[in-house]
């Protein structure tokens, strides 16, 4: 499998939207509101990475989600680091990460008790081209009016913290036991490699790269997978052709042919480095 193209998954959620971005189809009048479109393959039944496009007209929940180690206690597959690139954004579009100051874990699940953990948290403003990289543990939530990236772990846990009154379930217990209690910083960046790569996350679990357009190779070592997600322009790899708003799987070695105005995204384990 040298390359696929992967599959679209429309997700309605009530933060969705019915206007969605760029080339994206808006769902019809009497849908309901999309907020995530998910790829997949048809191929591989648990790949170890997932991408997203989000799309938001209310706040997200508050939440965090377990590291490989806190995931492997609870008898999950693997935990959820994630990372977003804000495509759109208004001008008072905001992302939550982390406390605004050190926390005990009492205070933590007493604020998502008693309703005041949204002010609790760092708030930072989210503006097109911004890239946030959340580890597990990570208290966050993604704000209103953004369109965005998502690169993460393939896993769906979720601990809901904080969901401003709507009717859904809280998971106290464990997203407290996972919580990183103190002021989010900002992980190092691999920076600009050589011309046109540049290296936006080197995490244990995913790595994560920023490729402008023209010819390169792609040398995957062994069976390694690599996600290529082109933020724009067009252009082929391994005979496929692609274009803005998709994602494909490169296995192996393949090359790849993108337009001169490409923005590409390169998305691979972070046991496979490149």
């Amino acid at each position: 499998m040298p390359a696929e193209l992967l599959t679209t998954k429309r997700v309605e959620k009530p933060w969705g939207r019915h206007s969605l971005y760029g080339g994206f189809t808006d769902p019809a009048e009497n849908d309901g509101p999309i907020g995530e479109i998910w790829f997949q393959s048809s191929e591989l039944s648990d790949p170890e990475l997932l991408i997203k496009y989000l799309f938001t007209s209310e706040k997200l929940s508050v939440q965090n989600h377990p590291s490989d180690m806190e995931a492997a206690k609870r008898g999950l597959p693997r935990g959820k680091d994630e990372c977003w690139i804000i495509l759109d954004a208004e001008p008072d579009s905001t992302i939550a990460l982390g406390p605004l100051e050190p926390m005990t874990r009492e205070v933590l699940r007493a604020s998502a008790e008693n309703g005041t953990l949204e002010g609790r948290l760092d708030w930072k403003p989210a503006k097109p081209g911004d890239f946030f990289y959340s580890k597990s543990g990570v208290v966050h939530a993604i704000g209103a009016g953004l369109t965005l990236i998502e690169v993460q772990q393939n896993s769906d846990t979720t601990y809901r913290l904080f969901d401003y009154g709507r009717p859904r379930e809280l998971h106290l217990d464990d997203g407290v036991a996972v919580a990183e209690l103190d002021p989010w910083t900002a992980e190092p960046q691999g920076g600009v490699v050589e011309p046109g790569r540049e290296i936006l996350v080197e995490g244990p679990t995913f790595v994560l790269e920023r490729w402008t357009g023209g010819d390169r190779r792609i040398d995957m070592p062994g069976n390694a997978r690599g996600w290529l997600v082109p933020v724009r322009g067009t252009g082929s790899v391994g005979g496929i052709a692609w274009k803005a708003g998709e994602c494909l799987i490169v296995t192996g070695n393949e090359d790849l042919d993108a337009s001169d105005d490409a923005d590409l995204l390169f998305a691979y384990p972070g046991a496979a480095r490149i």
